[in-house]
This record gives structure tokens, C-alpha cells and sequence, in this order.
């Protein structure tokens, strides 16, 4: 793991274990995540982002469970980690922000409780203190009037406000590393903007690390450093943003780059990719990509190995070698 590294992932394998077989969520992948560093995690709905998410919380639901690999933070392995541990972990160095608000929020506690139960962990304080506190969160993720939303229940706010109140919550213990989970989905244009601001400013302000989990290339664009585009469980390629749009080197790459509408050209109908993803308890031999690939070629029928394209920028395909 490089100096700088605060999050190493090494062969990552999470598999579910069912009556009609075994389901390979996460086969085999790796990647490295700087201090300060925004990771995307890009690709179609089923590929393994969230498990690979999961996976590192340590919170794979049952039947699933991790069978191979590592996960190296602040240089120790996560999977050696008791529950205990794992339970200190993600209150205060990994924190997640859940696609759906309502689903991290409980319906019945009042904002101002649930983020100061999360202060009291950190802080030995009265409550009036933690009050403070969390008066002082939400102003720093920008919402209005903060301290009368204390006492506000989750149904009582929009989206968008909610979201904002997640954001809250996880950098109350000032993590090292933060998960998005695709936390702008269920949001209008305007406030996802507003949104995607909100987390570079509390990056800025923590200097924490993001994953930031998405299938929306142009939010890779505005928000990541770095991004992995994964398919069928494994990371086909991985790159520095810039690079992955100037010369993406995986057919499922392109396809996705091609799917993002340009708003400078007409076009009667967007591109879509052909065909639909493998079942994860029945990948074909070899390449998992190449029943939808338009360059698909007998070589294929082996998995492929990992080309350097450029320094720092590698790719599954045979085409590359």
C-alpha cells in the first residue's frame, strides 16, 4: 500500500451462497484509495458497487459473506476485525451515506436526537453542549434554520433536506473515509447540485476520502479523481477520470460514454448497450462483457488479463494487449 493510501482492496470476493448456487457479487477485485481522493464506482444496475460497499463496512447481508481477499485500512486488514471493532470503525473512521435517506433516518426520533446520539459517542458532553453541536452540523451542511430543525421528525422534511441531514450524521465523528451510495438518485437536478457541492465541501473541510458510488458518468466527471467501472462483479478497467474520457479501453467503458447524451447534437434515439447483464450465479466462460460486445472474438472465451493502457490506467481486454 502506497504511503498516502488509506483504503487497500485487494481480490475482494463476496459470495452468496443460495439453493440454485453460488452468486459471485464481488469476484476478485482490487483498487487503492488516497487520503483526500475521490474514487468512482460506475456501472449498470447488479454489477456490485453497493456489495463492494458493503463488503468493506462489513455488513454483507446473510447468505453472502466474504471468501477471499483483503481490505487494508490505515494498514490493518478489516476482515481480522471482531464485530466490536467493526462496529467502532464505521462509527468513526468509515461512515456511509445510503441512497435513500429514510432508510439511514429512524421515523420516529426527532432530527436533534439522532444526531446528538451520534455526538455522544464521540463526546463526553452535557447534552446542552451536544445540542450545540449538532446545531452546528447542520449549518455546516447548509440547511436553514438549523437549530428549529432540530426538532423536526424526517417526514416533516423534503429529499432533499433529508439528504442533507444524512450528510450531517456522517461527518459528525469526522471520518477518514466517506461512502456515497448513490445519495443523489432519488434527488431533482437542483438539488443534487446543491448536493454534490455539499459533499466537495465536506471533503475540503474533513480531508476525508470518498467512494462515491454512481451509474452517472457525469457526476464521475464533476465529483472523482479516479473511477473503476465495474461489470458482472469485477472492475473491467480503472483510470484517473481524465484519461477514462479521452480513451476508455473496455468495449463496456465505451458503451457506457456512448449512452450519455450529448447536449450539443440531436439524435431520434440515445445508444443503449445490447442485451442484458449475466446472471451472477451463471457467468459465461471468459469474458464476462463479450455476449454484448461488438468486438468480440474467439480469444474472449479465456477471461482477460489486466493490460496497462497508460500508468495508472488498466483494462480487462483482449484488444488492449
Amino acid at each position: 500500500m502506497t504511503e498516502d493510501a488509506i483504503l487497500r482492496v485487494q481480490d475482494l470476493q463476496t459470495h452468496f451462497f443460495t439453493r440454485t448456487g453460488v452468486v459471485k457479487a464481488v469476484d476478485g477485485i482490487s483498487f487503492e484509495l488516497k487520503r483526500g481522493e475521490t474514487l468512482g464506482i460506475v456501472g449498470e444496475s447488479g454489477s456490485g458497487k453497493s456489495m463492494t460497499a458493503w463488503s468493506i463496512l462489513g455488513m454483507v447481508p446473510h447468505p453472502g459473506r466474504i471468501v477471499g481477499g483483503s481490505i487494508n485500512y490505515l494498514g490493518e486488514n478489516l476482515l481480522e476485525k471482531s464485530r466490536g471493532e467493526m462496529r467502532d470503525i464505521r462509527g468513526s473512521g468509515i461512515c456511509m451515506v445510503m441512497q435513500d435517506p429514510l432508510t439511514s433516518l429512524n421515523p420516529v426520533f426527532t432530527v436533534g436526537d439522532q444526531l446528538v446520539e451520534t455526538l455522544r459517542v464521540e463526546y463526553n458532553e452535557p447534552r446542552r453542549s451536544l445540542r450545540d453541536r449538532a446545531i452546528r452540523l447542520l449549518e455546516n451542511v447548509r440547511i436553514p434554520a438549523a437549530e428549529d430543525r432540530l426538532t423536526n421528525f424526517p417526514h416533516q422534511m423534503s429529499g432533499g433536506m433529508r439528504q442533507r441531514v444524512v450528510g450531517a450524521i456522517s461527518i459528525a465523528r469526522a471520518p477518514n473515509l466517506l461512502i456515497a451510495d448513490e445519495p443523489t438518485t432519488s434527488l431533482d437536478a437542483t438539488i443534487q447540485l446543491q448536493y454534490l457541492r455539499l459533499l466537495k465541501d465536506i471533503q475540503e473541510q474533513t480531508g476525508a476520502a470518498i467512494i462515491f458510488i454512481t451509474h452517472d458518468f457525469g457526476i464521475v466527471a464533476r465529483m472523482c479523481d479516479r473511477v473503476a467501472v465495474m461489470y458482472a462483479g469485477r472492475i473491467v478497467e480503472q483510470s484517473d477520470v481524465e484519461d477514462m474520457f479521452d480513451r476508455p479501453a473496455h468495449p463496456y467503458t465505451e458503451a457506457l460514454l456512448e449512452s450519455v447524451p450529448d447536449l450539443d447534437t440531436d439524435v431520434d434515439m440515445l445508444p443503449s448497450i445490447v442485451g442484458q447483464p449475466p446472471s451472477l450465479d451463471a457467468l459465461p466462460e471468459g469474458c464476462s462483457f463479450a455476449p454484448r460486445c461488438p468486438h468480440a472474438w474467439d480469444r474472449c472465451q479465456v477471461y482477460p488479463l489486466e493490460f496497462t493502457v497508460a500508468p495508472g490506467h488498466v483494462s480487462r481486454c483482449w484488444r488492449v494487449e
